[in-house]
């Protein structure tokens, strides 16, 4: 099926090939993705309205997200991703816990390689976690919320050590959900969730080099 115009212009944000700060003209969008003038503006109008362009005098920029609403943001995320894991534990099926394994253990491979690969990683290992909660009012508001954070900079991947310690991080919770353990599943994704704030936190803060 093909792609409309809106698709296009968002996947690109989330692979950051647009990134925050960059302008996005209609004309070179247009002409990027092989479709007319009017799908691309009405796709930019619904991001603008979605928060994830911004405007900067006529044009329009992706969007940047300052310390206060990363703040909210994390907030959010801290408290929607500890309920899936809580559900994923109720409800996950051995099938969709065994797929789970088998991401912890592949990704052992990427450390230490390219951030990127690091992030997409990890975000298909939080979307099986939204999946298994059997909750599609929770996935739907999760999908929102993880389209918000492709307006940061920098994945926290790009921080040094961090990758080691994430991955270590992603094995306490499938262990927890794979015991249907709900409290400890809860707890270990929260905690996941407010140890990559703190990562980013001090990457902003210089504390933190990236790779």
């Amino acid at each position: 099926m093909q792609k409309d115009a809106y698709t296009l212009i968002l996947e690109a944000i989330e692979a950051r090939e647009f990134r925050p700060g960059d302008r996005l003209v209609e004309s070179e969008l247009a002409e990027r993705f092989g479709v007319s003038r009017t799908p691309v503006r009405e796709a930019l109008q619904r991001l603008e309205t979605q928060s994830m362009l911004k405007r900067d005098g006529r044009s329009l920029i992706v969007a940047t997200l300052d310390h206060n609403q990363l703040a909210e943001l994390y907030a959010v995320r801290t408290e929607l991703e500890g309920l899936a894991a809580r559900l994923a534990a109720r409800h996950a099926t051995e099938e969709e816990i065994r797929v789970l394994q088998s991401m912890v253990s592949d990704d052992r491979a990427l450390l230490g390689g390219d951030p990127a690969a690091l992030s997409r990683a990890n975000k298909r290992f939080h979307r099986q976690i939204h999946l298994a909660s059997h909750n599609r009012f929770l996935v739907q508001q999760l999908d929102l919320l993880h389209r918000s954070m492709a307006l940061m900079a920098q994945t926290s991947f790009a921080a040094e050590g961090r990758d080691g310690v994430a991955l270590t991080e992603h094995e306490a919770i499938v262990s927890a959900i794979a015991a249907r353990d709900e409290n400890r599943a809860w707890e270990a994704l929260r905690t996941h969730i407010s140890r990559a704030f703190e990562t980013r936190l001090r990457v902003e803060a210089g504390e933190l080099k990236l790779r």
